[in-house]
């Protein structure tokens, strides 16, 4: 049953600086059974932002403002059924596990482009990076509000 779009949740593969990240890498953390995998049905993210700026899409999505049955990914527990997610390969640093906003030029002109289309499309939904749903997440290491004042998004 669809539920009306709330959020565009903006996320992080939590992946090293430089590391490009595949569709079948998502797809393989996401659903394959543990102990290589999660076991969802569905992966997290409705689009990939690469490396380069290519943005690829996971998942059909249909563009309106509901969220349809077959549209669903599993990006943040307890609101997917109202959610679209963007996720963009990277988020830590070297070591792999410290958090830093390691997009890449082409990837913040992506996301940019993305989420300002986005924005004109839907004004009404609201755009978070994903640890403004759960705290105890850094995903996706910058600051989404600052970073939405910045490109000219006011909600």
């Amino acid at each position: 049953m669809e539920k009306r779009l709330k959020y565009l949740v903006i996320h992080c593969t939590a992946t090293r600086a430089g590391r490009e990240v595949s569709a079948a890498d998502i797809r393989r953390w996401h659903t394959s059974p543990p102990p290589d995998g999660r076991g969802w049905k569905q992966v997290g993210y409705t689009d990939l932002v690469h490396l380069d700026g290519r943005i690829e899409r996971l998942v059909r999505n249909n563009e309106d403002e509901w969220v349809d049955d077959w549209e669903v990914t599993n990006g943040a527990a307890g609101y997917n059924s109202v959610s679209r997610h963007i996720v963009y390969a990277g988020g830590c640093a070297a070591d792999g596990k410290t958090p830093e906003d390691t997009r890449t030029q082409a990837q913040k002109d992506a996301l940019e482009r993305y989420v300002l289309d986005f924005h004109a499309k839907h004004p009404n939904i609201k755009i978070i990076g994903h640890r403004q749903l759960n705290g105890a997440k850094a995903c996706p290491s910058f600051d989404v509000p600052a970073w939405l004042q910045s490109i000219g998004i006011r909600q």
